[in-house]
């Protein structure tokens, strides 16, 4: 008995202790089944996170998509507006008296057309400055709040509607210049105005449009026109103002942004979706590519934590000293040709224009490039962006440099003045992508501060510029250029250290925060 009692098991024994112990192994084998599926589902997670963020799907072709159809739209519709933006800068000169600072006679201008077809006027040079910096004032003061709309309302009408009314504007600057200089300067801000709410709304565009990996070059090829404008504005405007007047660059500029502005609304759709000609796979490319960028649909901004953001103040920096030097070369590039070399205005627009057709050229190649580095993952994104910007501005430091140390004759000047302008840029891959890296889902409102502040600075280079001038028109030009080169330096200085490409935990959905 004793035997069978020691071959007989305990839960025979002892039914309830063996249930129990029955219980308790189930329950641990199950808990450890359910740990081992919860680790496996994440590092399947973390797995496919990292997939989907280091290699894309498969992509629909990047030429002779309609991704790429938007960004050469935008590119035309942005040469419109800075043709029109610019085209005043060359034409004041034929359009006044007297030009030099010290009110000596433009001897550049010929007077080969009648008051009639070519009027002239009797304005100060405190005038002429004010008349030529009104369109920027008027562009600051729309650029935060259509920044900020632009991420809620259509983008559509936003920037048409803005290309159309700077349109009008300009075909109506010759009437509006015989009523008087305020009624022109009333005149620019309203197109500032016009033209700041369409810029501010397009940086949005390639929240919806642009893959990750193409950012680069979609932004290149968009942002470009307004390096080609330029170019043609300056190559035109002298000699249209020669033989037909300088009435005919506003109504070409106009019918041409009218024309721009109609095509617009015909092409454009605010998102891929609602395309009806887009194919369906540029679709679902497009879609897979974003599916982890955030809704920025009924979004509130967390005001706190993008002031303390120092890669968003990086990019504020380097933006702001950018557009300083922008500023002052399209706005003093032709004065500091003819107090040079006193050409006429015919070459001097095409001297002035090649910094712009060389920069427009290296935009796009700077496009092509940056993709290419990060498609290939020869470089980290955040290697790229401080790459391009270091070299849109270091790169124009340096020629300043040069610029007034090393340039013995006329074709030397001419060198480093046309790879001083072009040099910048590089940027369009760097500093102008880089908001869409740390902030997709507030892009067009940090656009619009970036370009705020920006503008200020642009505003502040024309003024200190013509002050400097005005006190000393022949050797002012070395201190304005160092003032340019010594702004450029510490602020690549400034991004290189603070810059970053990753999404900001403040630009996240997850951040439940309020303005």
């Amino acid at each position: 008995m004793a035997v069978d009692k020691m071959l007989i098991p305990e839960q025979f024994v002892n039914p309830a202790s063996g249930f129990q112990s029955l219980r308790e192994v189930g329950a641990t084998n199950t808990d450890e089944v359910r740990l081992d599926e919860d680790q496996a589902q994440q590092q399947e997670d973390k797995h496919g996170l990292q997939l989907e963020t280091q290699t894309p799907p498969r992509k629909a072709s990047s030429f002779c998509s309609f991704r790429f159809g938007v960004s050469v739209l935008l590119h035309f519709c942005n040469v419109a507006m800075v043709a029109q933006r610019m085209s005043l800068n060359l034409t004041m000169v034929t359009m006044v008296n007297q030009t030099d600072p010290h009110g000596l006679p433009n001897a550049s201008a010929k007077k080969n057309l009648d008051n009639v077809t070519n009027p002239t006027y009797h304005w100060s040079p405190d005038v002429q400055g004010i008349i030529l910096s009104s369109i920027f004032y008027g562009t600051v003061i729309v650029q935060v709040p259509a920044g900020y709309f632009s991420g809620i309302y259509p983008i559509k009408p936003l920037l048409g509607f803005g290309l159309f009314l700077s349109s009008v504007l300009s075909l109506c600057i010759p009437p509006i210049a015989e009523v008087g200089a305020t009624a022109l300067i009333l005149c620019r801000v309203v197109q500032g105005m016009a033209q700041g709410v369409a810029g501010a709304a397009q940086h949005h565009i390639w929240v919806k449009w642009a893959p990750p990996l193409e950012r680069g070059r979609l932004a290149s090829v968009s942002l470009s026109g307004f390096l080609l404008g330029p170019f043609i504005v300056l190559l035109a405007t002298g000699f249209i103002c020669e033989h037909q007047g300088w009435p005919v660059v506003f109504y070409i500029s106009g019918a041409y942004g009218c024309a721009t502005s109609l095509f617009w609304f015909i092409l454009f759709y605010n998102e891929p979706k609602d395309h009806p000609c887009i194919s369906i796979s540029e679709k679902d490319y497009i879609a897979s590519s974003l599916a982890q960028q955030v809704s920025s649909s009924g979004y509130s901004l967390p005001i706190k934590a993008i002031f303390q953001s120092l890669p968003l103040w990086a990019i504020v920096f380097v933006a702001t000293a950018m557009l300083w030097t922008a500023n002052l070369l399209a706005t003093y590039t032709p004065t500091f040709i003819h107090t040079m070399f006193h050409v006429p205005v015919g070459e001097n627009g095409l001297l002035s224009s090649l910094p712009s057709l060389v920069a427009y050229f290296f935009g796009i190649l700077s496009g092509q490039l940056g993709d290419f580095f990060l498609s290939r993952n020869i470089l980290r994104r955040l290697t790229v962006r401080k790459l391009f910007t270091a070299l849109g501005t270091f790169s124009p430091a340096v020629f300043s440099l040069c610029l007034l140390y090393l340039s013995f004759n006329f074709h030397s000047t001419i060198v480093f003045l046309i790879l001083l302008g072009a040099t910048s840029s590089f940027n369009l891959v760097g500093l102008s992508v880089n908001v869409l890296d740390i902030a997709p889902r507030y892009c067009g409102f940090l656009n619009g501060i970036i370009s705020l502040i920006g503008m200020i600075g642009g505003l502040l280079s024309a003024t200190i510029t013509g002050i400097m001038l005005s006190q000393d028109p022949e050797f002012s030009w070395h201190k304005i250029f160092l003032l340019a080169a010594a702004f450029n330096l510490v602020s690549i200085i400034f991004y290189l250290i603070f810059a970053e490409a990753d999404v900001q935990d403040w630009a996240k959905e997850s951040q439940d925060t309020r303005l």
